[in-house]
């Protein structure tokens, strides 16, 4: 008889399994469904490495054991002998604690909860992805750093943005498939929240009991659509993940306008009003599963001219709304509360006062703007006025709700992004008593078809997020538990691309991330528009100035040398130069934009140095490796381009302010180099990128209504005419 090993997972009241050399066998309360869902897939991945899971319920206690799962408070458990009140001391929810019995060969899994105990599950799932022996799972306490790891994605049904960049992803977001991808893809990165935004949710979800014109679908066409909700939000909570529908205000359907004599946008009517906060009300007691609601003080409450309101009058109106419509609800639900320039932290509070929340709300506010993906240090948000923040959202520390910080990414859509230290700092930065969660998520981009990449041999992957998985990976593991290695990430890479390639992947993965947050650390912006990183493109600026160029959205060399810092440690071009010229002193804590430009193409040659070998080594594993390496070595070559551009603008700009021939030439030599590394990013992702539709550009032309890099190369070319033709 062979000799077993016992594992138990003890959840604040519950215990799980007990393994053999061949077979494992866990012991857990069947009953769990987010529990179940975890074991199921830990089931799986043994089969697959030729071991089985024996499954034993609570009641069957008797014999050895692997794992013992036990959840704290379960009425199930049996084993409360076996593990004393003081185990689960110190455990969050969606916490866990592995503990060995006595030194016996259990190992027991306790949580507060049963998201702990799932996610225990899922840790035992990827220690036996690395190693097979169970006896070397340590004692340890594991406890998420945020309770609300939130994925903001944006529904192409009633946009916010209305362009083929969204309608394009209408046929994969009613896909349940692409749901049960990206659902699993958030469990194992411990996202725990899906919020959906769009416009005007409701003729999407519901046909309106007293205002049936609303919706454009039939009962039939309706019927699917209730399917479609239902499934989604179940399949949500069976992995332990909250759903949120977010919406707009003030917005009714096309249909509703029509129907009814209103105006589809900013209307205050009364009948506006009541067809909020009912379409509210059937929303929640329609969708059992739905976690919560979401509001935004947003464009279309009143924003311009005589129908402006007041930030109290917007409160007032998602007072008698949106709130309204849950109270009246026949069941509680969370509430989130955007935070965005129209509001007012007073009127805010007073409202989430009024509201009687069982729980906490969730005020998001979007970090540095729409560019989150910048500097670590809060220099602006949405609520930005007359140049200061304002901390009355936070001060006095808020009872009845906590903020979520926004990380939006409006600036790589395209190449693969990870830096792992960047999150690391921003969390180290930013995790005040205050702040609970963060977003991640965008406007301008859904992740869902994968739209920009040319069939290929090399593409392995069906989905937009799946080429993106290190950015949710690194995002979702930190957010979880800041102090995840780098080793962890290393092995994702090896489990992917083989062993040997993890470190230098990573590594490289970093020092070529640094360039979109050095562009939008060093070029400051505001709104969505203002900045595209990747495509080193400012569609529109972040204020009226002499020197925007809008004849194209590029950020030419004027631009840079002109633009204003974000980080404000930085020194913009324009002010060096002047500084310099006047033997100013430059304070040691302050980074000039030479510093910059030696930092960036540091690390992008250095990025091209240790992914290098790898290239020999692409057919040995997935072809996706290739487009990894290729979106490296993309990212670097414009970290180069960045550099020499930083550069090309400080000699410009000593020309101007001294007259020194010399540093004009300097300039336009710079220049020419640049133009030499634009050709190199156009070698790297000419073959593998289509000119793709992007939301920022097609406000300029015929020539802008798609994005590539070798579109932008006569602009590249255009900054040596501008440094020639200067005086």
């Amino acid at each position: 008889m062979k000799k077993c090993f016992l594992l138990i997972i003890y959840l604040i009241g519950n215990i799980s399994i007990a393994n053999c050399s061949d077979i494992i066998s866990i012991t857990y309360n069947t009953q769990l469904e987010q529990l179940s869902f975890a074991v199921n897939n830990l089931k799986e991945q043994l089969f697959y490495k030729g071991k089985q899971l024996r499954i034993n319920e609570f009641k069957s206690s008797s014999g050895e054991k692997d794992i013992l799962i036990i959840t704290k408070g379960d009425i199930q458990n049996p084993f409360d002998t076996m593990v004393a009140e003081t185990d689960f001391e110190g455990l969050k929810s969606e916490g866990y604690r592995f503990k060995r019995v006595n030194n016996s060969h259990t190992l027991l899994v306790l949580a507060s909860d049963e998201k702990g105990s799932a996610y225990g599950v899922l840790e035992l799932k990827e220690h036996l992805e690395l190693n097979p022996n169970l006896k070397e799972i340590k004692d340890k306490v594991v406890n998420p750093a945020f309770e609300y790891r939130i994925v903001k994605y944006n529904l192409p049904w009633s946009p916010y943005r209305s362009n083929p960049a969204t309608e394009i992803h209408t046929h994969i977001s009613r896909d349940i498939a692409f749901w049960e991808k990206f659902l699993d893809m958030m469990v194992e990165n411990r996202l725990n929240v899906l919020s959906l935004w769009n416009n005007h949710p409701f003729p999407f979800m519901i046909i309106a009991e007293n205002y049936p014109k609303a919706s454009p679908f039939s009962e039939d066409e309706m019927e699917e659509w209730k399917t479609f909700w239902k499934t989604l939000f179940r399949m949500a909570k069976l992995r332990g993940i909250q759903t949120f529908i977010v919406n707009w205000n003030i917005v009714v359907s096309p249909e509703f306008a029509e129907a009814y004599g209103v105006n589809e946008y900013n209307d205050l009517s009364d009948v506006v009003k009541k067809y909020t906060k009912e379409s509210v009300t059937q929303m929640i007691n329609e969708y059992e599963d739905l976690t919560g609601i979401g509001v935004t003080l947003a464009d279309w409450m009143g924003n311009f001219g005589e129908k402006e309101m007041t930030p109290q009058k917007r409160e007032d109106w998602i007072e008698e709304t949106i709130v309204a419509g849950m109270k009246e609800a026949n069941r509680p639900v969370k509430f989130i509360h955007r935070s965005v320039l129209a509001g007012d932290p007073i009127a805010m509070r007073e409202l989430i006062d009024r509201a009687g929340l069982e729980e906490p709300a969730l005020v998001e506010i979007k970090f540095n703007w729409s560019h989150g993906h910048s500097t670590p240090k809060l220099a602006i948000t949405h609520d930005y006025h007359s140049g200061e923040l304002d901390d009355r959202f936070w001060n006095p520390i808020p009872e009845n709700y906590r903020i979520q910080w926004m990380i939006r990414n409006e600036d790589f859509f395209i190449l693969r992004w990870a830096q792992p230290d960047f999150i690391r700092a921003h969390i180290n930065e930013n995790a005040k008593e205050y702040v609970n969660g963060y977003f991640i998520g965008s406007e301008g981009y859904i992740p869902a078809m994968d739209y920009s990449h040319k069939p290929s041999p090399i593409k392995t992957w069906q989905y937009a997020f799946e080429k993106q998985w290190m950015f949710y990976k690194t995002w979702g593991r930190l957010l979880y538990q800041p102090d995840t290695p780098d080793s962890y990430f290393i092995h994702q890479f090896e489990l992917r691309y083989g062993e040997g390639k993890g470190a230098p992947l990573l590594e490289a993965s970093k020092l070529a991330s640094n360039m979109p947050l050095r562009l939008a650390s060093f070029y400051r912006s505001t709104w969505d528009y203002t900045l595209y990183s990747e495509g080193f493109i400012e569609a529109e600026p972040s204020s009226k100035t002499e020197w925007f160029d809008r004849s194209s959205p590029f950020i030419s060399i004027d631009q840079l040398i002109n633009h204003e810092t974000l980080d404000p440690d930085m020194i913009s071009i324009v002010d060096y130069s002047k500084k310099t010229m006047n033997k100013e002193k430059i304070g040691s804590d302050q980074i000039t934009p030479l510093a910059l430009a030696e930092l960036s193409e540091n690390d992008s040659k250095r990025a091209l140095e240790l992914i290098g070998p790898l290239y020999s080594q692409t057919n040995e594993y997935s072809g996706a490796l290739e487009s990894e390496l290729d979106d490296i070595s993309t990212w670097s070559y414009l970290g180069i381009y960045f550099a020499d551009k930083l550069r090309a603008g400080v000699a410009l700009q000593d020309f101007r302010n001294t007259g020194d021939i010399e540093k004009k030439k300097l300039a336009i030599g710079l220049l020419e180099k640049c133009l030499e590394h634009w050709d190199q990013v156009i070698k790297y992702t000419k073959d593998r990128y289509n000119p793709t539709p992007h939301v920022s550009t097609q406000r300029y032309g015929e020539n802008f209504t798609e994005f590539s890099w070798e579109l932008l190369r006569p602009q590249v070319k255009r900054d040596i005419q501008i440094a020639k033709d200067s005086k």
